[in-house]
C-alpha cells in the first residue's frame, strides 16, 4: 500500500507530462494547417475576379480568361458520381448496420476500409480501364466513376456508425406498434440517423473534390464548355495539375486561384459537416 501510494506523484507527473505533449502535438499541427491555409489564400487571391469565375481560358500570352468551364466540369462530374455512390453507399451502410451478418457483412466491411485507403491513382487506371477503353474516349462519366469508387467506402461505413448510434429501443417500439420493419428502418431509424449520414456524405464530397489523378485517366480536360456527360470535360484539379507545371506565371497565377476555390470549398464542406455533426450530438 505504501508503495502504492508513493507511485501516485509519479503517475501524475507522468500524466501531466503526455497531456503537454499531446498540446503541442495538436499545435504544431494547427500550426502547419493555419500556415498551409495562409501561403494559398496569399498566392492565390489576387487571381480571383469576375473573369476568373464566368470566363474561358484564353491562349499563353493574352490577359484575363477565367476558369469556367472547369468549375462547371467539376460540379458536373462530382454530382453524377454522388447520384451513384450516396444511395449505393447508404443503403449498404443501412444493410451492414441492421442486418449484415455473418461472412458476408465482413467482407463488405473489410473491402470497404481496403478501398478506403486504395491510391486515388489506382482508382483512375480502373475507370480507364473499365469505362474508357471500351467507349474510346475520355469523358466526365469515367471520371464520375472513378470518384464515385472513392466515396462511396466512406459513405458506406459512416453510414453504418451513424445508424448503430441510434438507439434500437426506438425502432423495437415502431416494430412493437405493428408497422413493417422496412417502414420502421426508413421512416424511424434512418431520420434519426440523418445528421450523420449527411456528415458522411458531406466528407465524401471534400474526400473527391481535390483529386486530380483519377481525373487524369478519365476526364482528361478541355479548353471548352462541357459538352455532355459523354466528352471530355475540365475540372479544378486538372486544371491546377496542368497550370502549376507551366512556365508561365499568368498559369501559375491561375492555379493558384484555382487551389484558393478548392480550399475553400473543403472548408465549407466540412465546417457544414461538424454543424451537422454538433446538431446530432445535441440532439441526443
Amino acid at each position: 500500500m505504501p508503495s502504492l501510494l508513493k507511485s501516485t506523484p509519479v503517475r501524475k507527473a507522468w500524466s501531466n507530462i503526455m497531456v503537454v505533449v499531446a498540446g503541442l502535438c495538436a499545435g504544431a499541427c494547427g500550426v502547419v494547417l493555419a500556415l498551409v491555409v495562409i501561403f494559398v489564400v496569399g498566392k492565390g487571391y489576387k487571381a480571383l475576379n469576375w473573369d476568373f469565375f464566368t470566363k474561358l481560358p484564353l491562349p499563353v500570352g493574352m490577359s484575363g480568361g477565367g476558369v469556367a468551364n472547369a468549375i462547371v466540369g467539376s460540379i458536373e462530374i462530382i454530382l453524377m458520381a454522388s447520384l451513384v455512390a450516396v444511395p449505393v453507399g447508404v443503403l449498404a451502410g443501412i444493410y451492414l448496420a441492421l442486418f449484415g451478418r455473418g461472412k458476408l457483412a465482413a467482407s463488405v466491411r473489410f473491402f470497404s476500409d481496403v478501398l478506403t485507403g486504395m491510391p486515388s491513382i489506382a482508382i483512375g487506371m480502373f475507370a480507364y480501364a473499365l469505362v474508357v477503353i471500351p467507349t474510346r474516349h475520355f469523358s466526365a462519366q469515367s471520371a464520375s466513376v472513378a470518384l464515385a469508387v472513392i466515396m462511396m467506402p466512406i459513405v458506406v461505413r459512416t453510414t453504418e456508425e451513424a445508424v448503430r448510434l441510434v438507439p434500437g429501443v426506438i425502432r423495437e417500439g415502431a416494430l412493437a406498434l405493428g408497422i413493417p420493419a422496412w417502414k420502421a428502418t426508413l421512416l424511424v431509424t434512418v431520420p434519426v440517423a440523418r445528421p450523420g449520414i449527411v456528415t458522411g456524405t458531406l466528407l465524401a464530397i471534400a474526400r473527391v473534390a481535390g483529386e486530380s489523378a483519377p481525373l487524369l485517366f478519365t476526364a482528361f480536360g478541355s479548353q471548352f464548355w462541357p459538352r455532355g456527360a459523354a466528352s471530355p470535360t475540365a475540372a479544378l484539379p486538372l486544371i491546377i495539375f496542368q497550370y502549376a507545371n507551366s512556365p508561365y506565371a499568368d498559369w501559375q497565377q491561375i492555379a493558384w486561384g484555382c487551389a484558393l476555390v478548392l480550399v475553400a470549398l473543403v472548408f465549407a464542406l466540412n465546417l457544414t459537416a461538424r454543424l451537422a455533426f454538433s446538431g446530432r450530438i445535441s440532439a441526443n
